[in-house]
């Protein structure tokens, strides 16, 4: 079912990571992350050869649709005319990668189905789903806690146009804060606030979510939110992931998320890990100032969550990474070499909500299942 591949274009010095998940009957999926090995081209020449690479992945791939794509970037300022406007969602952050290059690029790729996009989002219709899947809900000029509010309203309000409520269809969301010590703790009471409005509250459920340190294209935007939600799914189709003996609830601390959510289809399961740190069940973090101890005890959690869901790392499709201190870089790049190979991963410099935690990491799962009560992906 799952299939990995190392594609390499020596003419171009790109290579690619991809990721296959090939049911016998039903859709193919593909995650690629693609990256330039020529650290000494220019800017324009990298995402150039980035851009490349990603028009001649889809001619490997026939037949699939380009449903989403993030561009994680050095200086997103001073790259954004580099980008090329393609089909799909395009997320553009500015989150340093730590390979020494200016951008690497996540591509999600789907077999089949009709698409419909426009600025800043992308609605994929297949077996009666519509999957819907927003980038650069931002608010320049605003404050964190207003700025977030507004991102919500208006992700609310469009959601509705699709027939969607927050609560009952969004099943991920990416909230990026520049200057994630001193404006997470704004962003977090918006997010609770406009929460509580939508009934999302301990005692219903969240949705699960990285917030982390990331900067827009527009310098003024403390806020960047990008989002998932799903037309045509049953609330039983979604379970949420708690891990309790590795994990407490978010709640606990104040923060509103899902540690990580699984969405059943007829043939498959989908597996949303949430950013997830070095904490244990009293939410406090594990091996300050350690980040080897850190990373082993982040990734244990990340097991603990997807075996919760009947899946583990050799069912995970991509990974992102995130580092406070880009000293790590090469400690956890070497971890990630050895114990996640054959996952497309990116690592990037973006500090953690929490000063304390070193490493972050998020992944999606999906691994083969049936279940005749539901359409098929």
């Amino acid at each position: 079912m799952h299939k990995e591949q190392l594609i390499q274009w020596p003419d171009l010095t790109v290579t690619a990571s991809v990721r296959s998940f090939r049911p016998e009957n039903g859709v193919a999926e593909h995650h690629a992350v693609i990256e330039t090995k020529n650290r000494q081209l220019s800017a324009e020449e990298q995402f150039q050869a980035v851009e490349t690479a990603a028009e001649h992945l889809q001619y490997l791939f026939p037949g699939c649709t380009p449903l989403f794509r993030r561009y994680f970037v050095s200086d997103a300022a001073n790259q954004q005319h580099f980008l090329k406007n393609g089909n799909g969602c395009v997320s553009v952050v500015q989150q340093p990668p730590l390979n020494g290059s200016k951008v690497c690029l996540w591509i999600y790729l789907a077999e089949g189905g009709d698409s419909s996009h426009s600025a800043g989002s992308c609605v994929w219709r297949h077996a009666g789903y519509s999957h819907i899947r927003h980038s650069g809900l931002q608010v320049p000029g605003a404050d964190e806690f207003r700025a977030t509010d507004t991102i919500f309203d208006r992700y609310a309000r469009e959601l509705a146009g699709y027939g969607c409520s927050l609560a009952d269809h969004c099943i991920r969301t990416w909230i990026y804060v520049q200057g994630v010590d001193i404006h997470y703790a704004g962003m977090v009471r918006a997010r609770k606030a406009f929460f509580e409005k939508e009934g999302l509250t301990p005692a219903t459920h969240f949705i699960a979510s990285t917030g982390i340190e990331g900067k827009a294209v527009d310098p003024r935007s403390l806020v960047l939110m990008d989002a998932y939600a799903i037309h045509g799914i049953s609330p039983e189709q979604i379970r949420y992931l708690q891990a309790p003996a590795h994990l407490n609830p978010t709640y606990e601390y104040g923060v509103t998320f899902e540690r990580g959510t699984a969405v059943d289809y007829g043939d498959r399961r989908h597996v949303f890990i949430s950013g997830t740190a070095s904490i244990d069940n009293k939410g406090e973090i594990v091996h300050p100032q350690e980040i080897a101890g850190q990373t082993e005890r982040m990734f244990e959690n990340i097991g603990a969550l997807l075996k919760e869901a009947e899946c583990s790392l050799e069912d995970v499709m991509q990974m992102i990474v995130y580092l406070r201190d880009t000293a790590d870089a090469e400690k956890v790049g070497e971890y990630l070499e050895k114990s996640c190979s054959g996952i497309p991963y990116v690592l990037v410099w973006a500090p953690v909500c929490r000063p304390g935690w070193l490493v972050e990491a998020e992944c999606m799962a999906v691994k083969a299942g049936k279940n005749t009560k539901f359409a098929p992906f």
